[in-house]
């Protein structure tokens, strides 16, 4: 029997529900999209040995059987899929010849994600994603419903996450909209370290693209054109600043894409929800008693003009397919930092966050040392090799090498000195503080009751220098976070303050 209105009817009187037919809709459609992105080449490099007609021939048929062929499959899909969820299990049971039925125990479900791209959003479908949070493999942690209507999407996140009790807690933070898109926010795009990566891969893709169709040849010498008797200095200056121009475009671009239309909000029964997204639209929900801590992102560019994203350090958040490009985890993109700062303390239910309010210890001098040790011999290391090649191969190299010592030598030294004045730890209240990293600066803080346990690491090299490395361990977020190179009695006084007792037995040994 199959559903009227995409799943929001149960089948049988067991609670038993299927998938949206339409997702046979939703499979043709897609593979149509595929035979025209394969077919337009394919036709084209037919036509220049057969006529035109055998050659639209051969491209509609593929392109047919395609089409049908997939929508035939997800019809088989759709067939034999079907969930419930019930009082204390929700399930899933899919496949043909190999049946496989999930079941998640609803007590450890932690999120229900929703995702719909365009063609989705047309329908008013939603893919779902049930999860527990938990890192095991083959996906046994996870139940995934693709697609349900937008309304039955909606249902099962309310319902799965709803506790039953209602979870305000203390402080003027109480239920509504924390924060909103100020488009203004686009501005810290380009500075991201997207913007080189995808002039890298546009450069890249415009040679691939050109050697399929024959052209790369004739792509290369329309350049070559239109440099002559330029230096080859300024040639080379010219296309990286063409590469970073379509990076710059090309993060513009992916930033309306991923964060248009954001909204962070706290629900009712102390639930936080991200809703995100131009084309695909996304929407991820954290339970506040899954909250350890929020963690402030600092890459260098944003840094910069004074800007910082949050991130939630929360049990259950296992990274899905969903989130190659942002991970689930962000309450917050790139934002001036007192407004990062404001949404860390509504998160929280903080009057300040801790993240800007706690005093930091600094680090000896030693840390400072061994991080200009560290820059200078990865900055050396090219020089060196450079010079080698240049006594064994070319003199050319050698003035490559001369340049490169200029260049990333104080570069080098400039990064590590700035790494050192980032390293500093401390105690905000309920929760420890730990900031470090110069390119990626990140100032985490941690409820001292979400710590498990404490990892005391030293090297030979620190043990000489009396530094220690801690790293506190739990259930969170990425389940360490390490406080580097810290004085190895006031780390170690600092790990005990934090979280008392826990590394008492450690302290009376060292005594």
């Amino acid at each position: 029997m199959s559903v009227a209105g995409g799943g929001t009817r149960p089948e049988s009187g067991d609670g038993w529900r299927r998938l949206d037919p339409r997702t046979v809709l939703v499979a043709a459609l897609v593979m149509a999209g595929i035979a025209v992105g394969a077919g337009v080449p394919a036709f084209i490099g037919l036509v220049g040995g057969r006529p035109v007609w055998q050659a639209f021939t051969w491209v509609f048929t593929g392109a047919v059987l395609l089409i049908v062929g997939g929508a035939a499959l997800d019809y088989v899909r759709w067939r034999r899929t079907r969930y419930r969820i019930g009082a204390e299990r929700a399930e899933l049971h899919t496949g043909l010849l190999l049946v496989k039925r999930r079941s998640l125990a609803r007590e450890r479900i932690r999120s229900v994600d929703l995702t719909a791209n365009v063609l989705l959003r047309v329908l008013g479908l939603v893919k779902v994603r049930i999860g527990t949070g938990e890192h095991t493999g083959g996906g046994e942690s996870t139940l995934e419903l693709d697609p349900v209507t937008r309304e039955e999407g909606e249902r099962l996140r309310r319902e799965l996450l709803d506790r039953g009790t209602a979870t305000a807690g203390p402080g003027p933070h109480r239920e509504g909209e924390l924060a909103v898109l100020d488009p203004a926010w686009i501005r810290y795009a380009p500075v991201s370290f997207v913007a080189p990566a995808l002039g890298g891969a546009a450069a890249g893709g415009l040679m691939q693209v050109s050697e399929w169709f024959g052209a790369q040849g004739k792509l290369i010498g329309w350049v070559r054109d239109r440099f002559q008797d330029t230096p080859v200095v300024w040639i080379v200056v010219a296309l990286v600043a063409g590469a970073c121009a379509a990076g710059v475009v090309g993060a513009l671009g992916l930033w309306v894409e991923m964060w248009w239309n954001y909204r962070l909000e706290r629900e009712a029964g102390g639930t936080l929800r991200v809703r995100r997204g131009l084309f695909t639209t996304r929407s991820v929900s954290i339970e506040e008693r899954r909250l350890r801590g929020v963690e402030l992102v600092e890459p260098l560019g944003v840094r910069t003009l004074g800007a910082a994203r949050v991130d939630a350090v929360a049990t259950g958040l296992a990274a899905g397919e969903d989130s190659a490009h942002a991970d689930h985890k962000t309450l917050l993109p790139a934002a001036p930092r007192a407004t990062a700062e404001g949404v860390a303390a509504s998160v929280l239910r903080e009057p300040a966050a801790p993240t800007g309010t706690a005093r930091l210890t600094p680090h000896p001098s030693a840390a400072r040392t061994r991080r200009l040790r560290w820059a200078l011999g990865a900055a050396l290391l090219p020089v060196v090799v450079l010079t080698v090649l240049g006594v064994l191969v070319s003199d050319v190299l050698l003035y490559v090498a001369g340049g490169c010592a200029v260049v990333l030598l104080p570069v080098a030294a400039l990064l590590a000195l700035d790494a050192y004045r980032s390293l500093g730890h401390g105690i905000s209240g309920g929760y420890l503080v730990a900031r470090s990293g110069t390119v990626r600066r990140t100032t985490v803080a941690l409820q001292r009751g979400g710590v498990i346990g404490w990892t005391v690491k030293q090297s030979v090299f620190q043990r000489r220098a009396g530094l220690v490395t801690l790293t506190a361990t739990t259930a969170a977020g990425d389940g360490a976070y390490s406080v580097y190179d810290a004085a190895e009695s006031e780390g170690l006084g600092f790990a005990d303050a934090a979280v008392p007792g826990l590394l008492a037995p450690f302290l009376e040994r060292a005594e």
